[in-house]
């Protein structure tokens, strides 16, 4: 049954443009030059759209950016909890800050992001980094020019983490990263509840965006030259659930396909237990949905999925691979996520996972130790293999999925893809990197004026990761 979408209103946007107002104000009393800004982003790609957002607000509050963080007169970390390796950083590099607040005590250093929404992290914070001015959570990101300008004007810390389920806030600016390929939320939240996972508890219940407000930005950036849009969710495949009327996110696709343009739609993440056979048929029969699906299975045997809370078998994840693998072939290329080392999961139980990536035959796997997460179920389970010992399991995963990707790899030598041209390459000076509709690197000697824009590329020589090619004479 679709739920009423909670929308920020006119009236708190208007209030919100009030204090872009204040805060630009001020610091053309503060400062000659405007004063520089540093977004440190860490996470998932809806951390990265996030950041964007708080980017496109400081810009119309008269902040400009740096990558420096010792010459910002405003620090922003946008943190995530998935793991605590990500915390720990956070902590470290907060903390580095301390010596530089204190000589240049105007300077406000803030933090937002999922860590902050949970309660211990923010308690954390007001004891042991008193420097830290400003801290506000993922519900309230819209909200940042009052609470920056009550961060620069107070004399109290300020701190905003809403124990509620979240909105959604259209209309709010947008400095992208990129001038060529951009992400596009299209929902936020979690209604899935993996036992490992913090997500649903940070980001609040699942809320979709209405399909006009998705269709009129990806129109806009079509009309402004972006030529990779990549669909942004915890989980896309549960898109369009709380909407009335209806609508799937197989139908978005095909209303986005629809559009005229030059473009590819990519998207991520999808869930196993949602993905349907109707979104793998979308992707082989729209021409601008790219050949890609990341689909994680987190383990490949079905005791630890259960107890993970994942709600789907082997059987059934490898049933959407087989049929994906079937109505795209050789175009399809899979990704996937895996976690190692589950509390209470055995040697024998790991080596389900490691069987299954040798059936599904990923081009990559992103693989994870076990992290545990306070005030999910996972953290309260038995553990009893030590961390030494999950880790020579990872070693053994990553050396079987590193001669599955060099295979997978081999066997395009000699094919010509079209291919988006995103960034200068690592392989030598004049090399530039793009990608094929399959989500596959190919780096090939060309200029840089190719960089955003589709070519065809022909691979001559497969690596492990990643693939040597060379440019073709382009009339696509």
């Amino acid at each position: 049954m679709a739920v009423e979408i909670k929308k920020v209103s006119k009236e708190e946007l208007d209030t919100q443009r009030g204090f872009v107002s204040k805060v630009s104000s001020l610091m053309k009393s503060r400062y000659e030059d405007k004063p520089l800004a540093c977004v440190v982003t860490y996470g998932c790609q809806q951390n990265v759209a996030d950041s964007e957002h708080i980017k496109g607000m400081l810009e119309e509050m008269g902040y400009a950016f740096t990558d420096d963080r010792t010459k910002a007169k405003l620090v922003i970390f946008n943190t995530c909890a998935v793991r605590e390796h990500a915390e720990d950083r956070v902590f470290g590099n907060v903390g580095a800050l301390k010596k530089y607040k204190l000589q240049n005590p105007d300077v406000i250093i803030a933090l937002c992001g999922c860590m902050m929404q949970q309660k211990h992290i923010a308690d954390k914070i007001k004891k042991s980094f008193p420097f830290v001015d400003l801290v506000f959570g993922t519900h309230v990101v819209h909200k940042l020019p009052e609470l920056l300008y009550k961060a620069l004007t107070g004399k109290r810390r300020v701190f905003e983490l809403p124990d509620m389920d979240g909105v959604i806030a259209e209309g709010v600016p947008v400095k992208r990263d990129n001038d060529r390929k951009a992400w596009i939320p299209i929902m936020y939240g979690c209604n899935n509840f993996c036992s490992y996972c913090i997500v649903p508890y940070v980001r609040g219940r699942e809320r979709s965006r209405e399909v006009e407000d998705v269709v009129a930005e990806f129109k806009c950036l079509v009309k402004e030259g972006y030529k990779e849009i990549t669909l942004l969710g915890q989980n896309v495949n549960s898109y369009g659930k709380d909407l009335n009327p209806r609508v799937s996110f197989s139908k978005l696709l095909r209303i986005l396909n629809d559009l005229d343009g030059d473009f590819r739609i990519r998207f991520m993440t999808s869930h196993p237990k949602d993905c349907t056979k109707e979104l793998i048929e979308t992707m082989a029969e729209c021409d601008k949905v790219a050949t890609h699906l990341h689909l994680p299975f987190q383990s490949g045997n079905d005791r630890v999925l259960k107890a993970m809370n994942r709600s789907y078998t082997r059987e059934k994840y490898l049933s959407l691979i087989n049929y994906a693998k079937e109505l795209m072939g050789d175009e399809l290329s899979i990704t996937s996520d895996i976690i190692v080392g589950f509390p209470g999961e055995t040697y024998e139980e790991f080596l389900d996972t490691v069987s299954l990536a040798k059936e599904i035959k990923a081009t990559s796997l992103f693989t994870f130790i076990y992290s545990p997460r306070p005030g999910t179920p996972a953290a309260e389970m038995d553990d009893p293999v030590p961390y030494e010992e999950k880790s020579r399991w990872m070693r053994q995963l990553l050396k079987v999925q590193e001669e599955i990707s060099a295979e997978q790899m081999a066997l395009h030598k000699g094919k010509t893809f079209k291919c988006f041209v995103y960034a200068k390459g690592k392989q030598g000076d004049n090399y530039l990197a793009a990608r094929t509709d399959g989500n596959l690197i190919i780096e090939f000697e060309g200029d840089e004026g190719l960089i955003g824009s589709f070519q065809k590329i022909k691979v001559t020589e497969p690596l492990t990761y990643v693939m040597l090619g060379e440019l073709e004479r382009n009339d696509i």
